[in-house]
């Protein structure tokens, strides 16, 4: 039986960057710990099925040391407002890998259909009044409080944001997974959202397995790094007060866009109580009470150590909420992978200017009948 010369530093580096113990591993692999300590070499089909397990990219087990991963967008991530210095997950690294693929096919497509350039793309500054930049993206996005606040669910409001950035010529993915693999899922405490900034293929990713509530404020977050032209990675929480100038500023604008301050102070009852106030207010802008704790923490009427309190114990409830899964599998791999990127990569392929082997890669499909359904479902079909 032939044996691959992998250096145990190099399996170790991979078990550790998948998250896995070395227990948890061996169950798959009996014969792991004696590979990792050197005293027994894998066979190479053995290897391979480990760096599957992994999500390792074959290659990397045979270097001479382990290599050094870096996200290859500036990274914003935080706890406890300290810079996040542990190594990215291979869910984060291959999710941001497959959306500047898909970026990348688009801003092609776009220049193929001379499509023009976004002029909100970098079009703000960090000096900017935090006030008014908001209400330009409102305006821009067609974002309408009082439309907001006859929809009936966070869940409706999210799905009209999404629209209204999709509309704007903004590619709005929402997954709670790698891809379609519904065996690789996304951890919002590693990651809430990251924004690829591109005057013609602008893109926004946000984790769909943190809560509705949390991914209202995150699209927002992310959208305002757009309007900055600055791509990121961030776990943007609308309580934080992050000390990097990008982070607070984006947290502002999020903040301001979605519950503007004056119209706040307008609607808040001084006399009621805090939690009626939240359910009341929440609804009202459709939003969740931990942005609106947030805008009343603003507003002067909460100490910092009231808002902490009382977002953790918010926090705890909507813990408890489902994220929401299932469904219809084409509106959820419209959301997925963005409506107009879908459509655009469907007509592109019936158009015989894209192969079909690219398209099902990016879309994670594997039969025709799928995305003949797919384009059905777009109204290209």
């Amino acid at each position: 039986m032939n044996r691959v010369p992998v250096k145990p530093d190099l399996l170790r580096w991979a078990r550790e960057r998948a998250g896995y113990e070395v227990h948890s591993i061996a169950r798959r692999f009996p014969k792991f710990e004696e590979w990792e300590r050197g005293a027994l070499q894998p066979t190479f089909k053995q290897l391979e099925a480990f760096a599957k397990a992994t999500h390792t990219p074959v290659g990397f087990l045979f270097l001479a040391e382990p290599p050094v991963e870096n996200i290859p967008i500036p990274d914003f991530r935080t706890v406890a407002n300290s810079h996040v210095g542990h190594r990215p997950s291979p869910n984060l690294l291959d999710t941001v890998y497959l959306c500047q693929q898909r970026q990348d096919w688009y801003r092609d497509f776009a220049l193929s259909m001379h499509e023009p350039t976004l002029a909100f793309v970098g079009s703000a500054r960090l000096e900017d009044d935090i006030v008014k930049i908001a209400a330009r993206m409102r305006h821009a996005l067609g974002f309408d409080l009082e439309e907001r606040r006859r929809l009936s669910t966070w869940t409706d409001a999210l799905r009209r944001f999404i629209e209204q950035a999709d509309a704007l010529g903004i590619l709005v993915m929402v997954s709670g997974v790698v891809g379609n693999n519904n065996r690789r899922g996304l951890d919002p405490q590693e990651f809430r959202g990251f924004a690829l900034a591109d005057p013609l293929a602008p893109l926004v990713f946000v984790n769909g397995a943190d809560t509705r509530a949390a991914q209202i404020f995150t699209l927002a977050h992310e959208i305002a790094h757009l309007w900055l032209g600055q791509s990121a990675v961030s776990d943007a929480e609308a309580r934080v007060a992050p000390d990097q100038a990008v982070e607070l500023w984006c947290n502002r604008v999020a903040a301001e866009l979605l519950v503007p301050l004056a119209a706040l102070r307008d609607e808040l009852d001084k006399d009621a109580d805090l939690q009626t106030e939240l359910s009341r207010l929440a609804r009202r802008f459709k939003v969740s009470t931990l942005v609106i704790l947030r805008r009343i923490h603003d507003a002067g009427r909460l100490t910092r150590d009231e808002l902490w309190s009382a977002y953790d114990t918010e926090l705890k409830k909507l813990r408890t909420l489902p994220t929401g899964s299932g469904g219809d599998f084409y509106r959820t791999l419209g959301a997925r992978v963005s409506k107009r990127f879908a459509r655009a990569l469907v007509v592109s392929t019936l158009e015989g200017r894209t192969a079909f082997t690219e398209t099902f890669r990016m879309l994670g499909l594997k039969k025709m009948q799928t995305f003949k359904d797919l384009g059905d479902s777009l109204g290209v079909g």
